[in-house]
């Protein structure tokens, strides 16, 4: 007998991780469901796989509930995000801003990922997670999964570590799997958003089950990037605008590949960044307004589409939908 299977995927973005979390704040309070309960597997990139992980820790002391609600993370980045993406004046004279070393010491992050997961493994998540690594002593991407035996006993934290460790921002990280110890990057190098790679591990947990796919991403870039100035720019000009269009280029394309696969069962929200910054690290308080603004922006502006998902989602665990509009059969 096939049973539905809902799949969330999450972009990467760094502080602009608060567009996808309030919009999973709206679906988990209009289903009155946390989303570990609302999908069947959730895969993340960077930012978007410290989301994952924190919607799948479990309860303190053994609890059937879900530790953190949506909201819970999206405070996350308001109170925590200042810290996490300070950089004192020596480092930055030092490090000539971020060119010769990382921009950022790694303390405030893993001090932060501490508080929030403790010691909870990746095995104890409550529903399959996905965060995305690469390896880059051998070459190899990695997919942490918490239905993978070997990552099984990897600690939440590391995994979170791991997968946000992006080049420039923050050092590698060495994250010991099984027998190896693999020096591992931000994910979002290969794959910002993990909608394929979500859809195909999906495929292989889930055979002949209908499968929807929600995606969410971090904002698209807005700033062009002037032929003539980049004409003019060498390796350091260079380093962090293409690793921005790395970044939306390989959002953009996902986009493209899924709606072939999937269709209207593929329900992607995304938005420009039209007042917000596209920074990953500009934390400060009038840019962080400026991300709750635009999240709430898009649930207004997509409210029909998120209701309608909503409605699946209802219907899928008990609730008679109550909207029209519920996603159909491809």
């Amino acid at each position: 007998m096939t049973r539905h299977r809902t799949i969330l995927s999450i972009d990467g973005g760094g502080i602009r991780g608060i567009i996808p979390a309030m919009i999973l704040h709206h679906i988990e309070t209009a289903t009155g469901r946390p989303a570990a309960e609302l999908f069947d597997l959730m895969v993340g990139t960077s930012t978007g796989g410290i989301l994952a992980l924190g919607l799948a820790q479990p309860g303190l002391e053994g609890s059937h509930h879900s530790r953190y609600r949506a909201r819970d993370l999206a405070d996350l980045y308001a109170q925590r995000g200042p810290a996490i993406f300070a950089s004192s004046l020596w480092r930055r004279i030092r490090s000539v801003g971020g060119l010769f070393d990382e921009s950022y010491p790694a303390g405030p992050l893993e001090a932060t990922l501490e508080d929030y997961f403790g010691d909870s493994h990746l095995g104890a998540c409550r529903c399959p997670t996905i965060v995305t690594a690469y390896d880059i002593e051998a070459s190899q991407t990695v997919f942490l999964k918490s239905f993978k035996q070997e990552h099984a006993a990897l600690r939440c934290s590391d995994a979170a570590r791991a997968t946000s460790a992006a080049p420039t921002f923050f050092e590698p990280v060495q994250v010991r799997l099984a027998r190896d110890t693999r020096a591992l990057i931000d994910g979002g190098v290969f794959i910002n958003s993990p909608a394929v790679s979500a859809y195909a591990e999906a495929l292989k947990l889930f055979p002949g089950d209908p499968i929807t796919v929600l995606s969410l991403g971090t904002g698209e870039l807005t700033r062009p990037i002037p032929v003539g100035r980049a004409s003019r720019w060498g390796k350091a000009g260079w380093l962090l605008p293409v690793l921005n269009c790395v970044f939306d280029g390989v959002a953009r394309a996902a986009d493209y590949q899924m709606n072939l696969f999937l269709g209207q069962r593929y329900q992607r929200f995304q938005l420009a960044l039209n007042d917000a910054s596209d920074a990953l690290d500009d934390t400060s308080p009038s840019n962080i307004a400026a991300l709750f603004q635009a999240a709430a922006d898009l649930i207004s502006q997509e409210r029909p589409r998120l209701d309608n998902m909503v409605a699946y989602l209802r219907s899928l665990h008990g609730f008679p939908p109550s909207l029209q509009g519920v996603i159909n059969e491809p």
